[in-house]
């Protein structure tokens, strides 16, 4: 397939541009419904439904709850500290006042 486009008129581009771009929107529906088709299939044939193997946990088990608090800013309560990982800048403030740590746990 050929088309001459220094033959065409600027709005003849203008709608061929239009024309390609729904072209490829079509295009990908398909694709992305062949695609969607062709992973339920997979997952069917090892016995589960699509919506089963994308909500399923990871190796490793359920999902880790997040960390409890055991630090709170006395002059941002708002603020909280897990313990865990660096320490916020809060807590390097209070620290660097003199204030010690077991102070601000909650």
């Amino acid at each position: 397939m050929s088309i001459d486009l220094t033959e065409m008129s600027r709005k003849e581009l203008l709608q061929l541009q239009k024309d390609v771009e729904k072209a490829l929107k079509d295009a990908e529906q398909r694709e992305r419904n062949a695609a969607l088709k062709a992973v339920e299939q997979a997952a069917a044939e090892f016995g589960f439904s699509l919506d089963e193997v994308l909500t399923s946990p990871a190796k490793g088990g359920a999902r880790k709850s997040k960390a409890v608090a055991k630090y709170r800013n006395p002059e941002n309560p708002d603020e909280t500290w897990t313990g865990r990982g660096r320490k916020p800048h809060w807590v390097h403030a209070a620290l660097s006042r003199g204030v010690d740590i077991s102070d601000l746990e909650i």
